[in-house]
């Protein structure tokens, strides 16, 4: 489990292709690769992967045919950075919400909105998922728990889309601070809206609704 309060961020220094398969290496200094062992699970811009080999400060993480098709780490090259967030331990403050590092789709980011000291940023959503999205709710992403800020329901134009808006700390720590309008960021709908948002729906279908 992970609570969607990123860590830091690390380097991709290193990539291993092969079909529909790929190892990639990233550099985890200080806090971040203490205490990490083979097996351990790590999220990379929200994605939990599983560390494979580790190397001093480099350490490798298997993408599966499944990961690159959904996610955003497909799209990685050597010297580009992911969000990382090392799984929680019980005991752990849980300052963002519950997640479980499972992306559901990519969002595309269409616009945004600079101003002192924040950040808005709005992104598309596939038209499926739109149903999920509420102000104020949790949303998962590139592994940051944030809040929705507003909600766009979808047009004949375009899909739904949502705001979020960044603080300075926010903006350091992750690399949504340096995200440009067409980038492609990974989602992850928080698991509780999801659950009641499809309960709601089974139960209406049921009672012909």
């Amino acid at each position: 489990m992970f609570t969607g309060i990123v860590q830091g961020t690390a380097e991709v220094v290193a990539i291993q292709e092969a079909e529909a398969f790929r190892t990639h290496v990233v550099a985890l200094p200080g806090s971040l690769g203490e205490e990490l062992a083979i097996g351990a699970s790590v999220a990379h811009n929200g994605v939990c992967l599983t560390a494979t080999a580790i190397d001093g400060e480099r350490v490798s993480f298997d993408l599966m045919r499944e990961t690159l098709r959904v996610t955003n780490l497909g799209e990685l090259a050597v010297g580009d950075r992911v969000n990382i967030e090392r799984a929680a331990r019980f005991g752990d403050e849980i300052g963002g919400h519950a997640m479980s590092g499972h992306i559901m789709a990519q969002a595309e980011l269409v616009e945004l909105d600079e101003a002192p000291n924040n950040r808005r940023l709005w992104f598309e959503l596939p038209h499926a998922l739109g149903r999920f999205l509420f102000a104020k709710g949790y949303i998962g992403v590139d592994g940051a728990s944030l809040t929705i800020g507003e909600v766009r329901r979808a047009t004949a134009e375009h899909g739904p889309r949502f705001c979020v808006d960044l603080i300075p700390e926010t903006l350091h720590r992750t690399i949504l601070g340096v995200r440009v309008p067409g980038d492609r960021v990974n989602i992850e709908i928080d698991p509780q809206t999801q659950a009641i948002v499809e309960t709601v729906e089974r139960v209406l279908e049921t009672r012909g609704i």
